[in-house]
C-alpha cells in the first residue's frame, strides 16, 4: 500500500499530539495517512505497553488512517544506530510516502529529539541503492525511497514553526483521539501518579496552543512544524 504521509512517533500519543489536527484534515481531504510509532512506550508511569497499544487503535479509528503500526523499539532506550535505522527504512520502503512528518527536533523528553533524527536520517539513507532491505527473509528485496519532504511537529517546548497548518474544524477530531488514551491524560478520578501530561493544564494547552497559533496567522486553529531545508512555493499568492 501507498501512502502520501507517514507520521512517525517515538510513543504512542506524540503523533496525535503533535499532528493530530493535521492527520485529521489530510484524511478529510482524501490523502492516505499511517502512523508509525517506534515504541510501545512501555516506560510511561501510567498504564501499561497493553494498555497503550488499544488506546492507539482506538484513537487511529478516530483519526481515520489507513495503517498503524508500532516498531517496538526499547521506550527510553532506542539509539540512532544501523539497526533501528533499517527498521524505519523498512517502513518507508514499504508505505513509499512523498511527507513524513516526525518528532520534534529539540523536546523534553529525550526520546522524542532522538526519535526526531534517527527518522531524519533514516529518510535520507531510505534512498541509497546499496542499501538492501528486505520485509522479512522469504520477502523481495525492497526498492528505494526517499520521501519528497520531511517535517517536525511541534511537543513540549514552544519551539518557534517555520510554517503553520490552518486545522480549524479539526481540533475536535485532535482532541478526542488524544482522549482515546484515557490511561495517559487528566482524570480526576485516577489513584495512579501525577505526571507533567495529567495535568488539566496540560490538556488544556492543546487547544490554547492551537489557538495562539492560528491567531498568528489569522485562522481560528493552526499546528506548527518545522523544516530541515527552505520551503519552496511557485508564486507569491502561495504564502497566506
Amino acid at each position: 500500500m501507498k501512502l502520501d504521509i507517514v507520521v512517525f512517533g517515538s510513543h504512542p500519543d506524540d503523533a496525535e499530539l503533535g499532528a493530530g489536527a493535521t492527520i485529521a484534515k489530510e484524511v478529510a481531504n482524501g490523502k492516505k495517512v499511517g502512523i508509525v510509532d517506534l515504541t510501545r512506550g512501555e516506560l510511561g508511569t501510567r498504564g501499561s505497553a497493553e494498555i497503550r497499544d488499544k488506546e492507539a487503535a482506538k484513537s487511529a479509528k478516530i483519526l481515520g488512517v489507513s495503517v498503524r503500526e508500532n516498531l517496538a523499539f526499547d521506550d527510553g532506550f532506542f539509539v540512532n544506530d544501523k539497526a533501528h535505522q533499517l527498521g524505519i527504512i523498512r517502513m518507508l520502503r514499504k508505505y513509499r510516502p512523498e511527507t513524513v512528518l516526525c518528532n520534534a527536533i529539540d523536546d523534553r523528553h529525550i526520546d522524542h529529539g532522538r526519535g526526531s533524527k534517527l527518522v531524519s536520517d533514516a529518510c535520507f539513507l531510505s534512498g541509497l541503492v546499496k542499501i538492501e532491505t528486505k520485509l522479512d527473509a522469504n520477502a523481495e528485496v525492497q526498492l528505494p525511497w526517499r520521501p519528497k519532504v520531511v517535517y517536525h511537529y511541534i511537543q513540549w517546548k514552544n519551539i518557534k514553526p517555520d510554517f503553520v497548518v490552518d486545522v480549524s474544524g479539526y481540533i475536535e477530531k485532535k482532541t478526542e483521539a488524544i482522549l482515546a488514551y484515557s490511561s495517559q491524560f487528566h482524570d480526576p478520578n485516577s489513584k495512579e501518579p501525577e505526571t507533567p501530561i495529567t495535568s488539566k493544564n496540560f490538556l488544556d494547552s492543546v487547544a490554547y496552543r492551537a489557538r495562539d497559533l492560528g491567531r498568528l496567522v489569522g485562522v481560528g486553529y493552526g499546528e506548527g512544524f518545522t523544516v530541515e531545508r527552505h520551503v519552496a512555493v511557485n508564486r507569491l499568492g502561495d504564502l497566506k
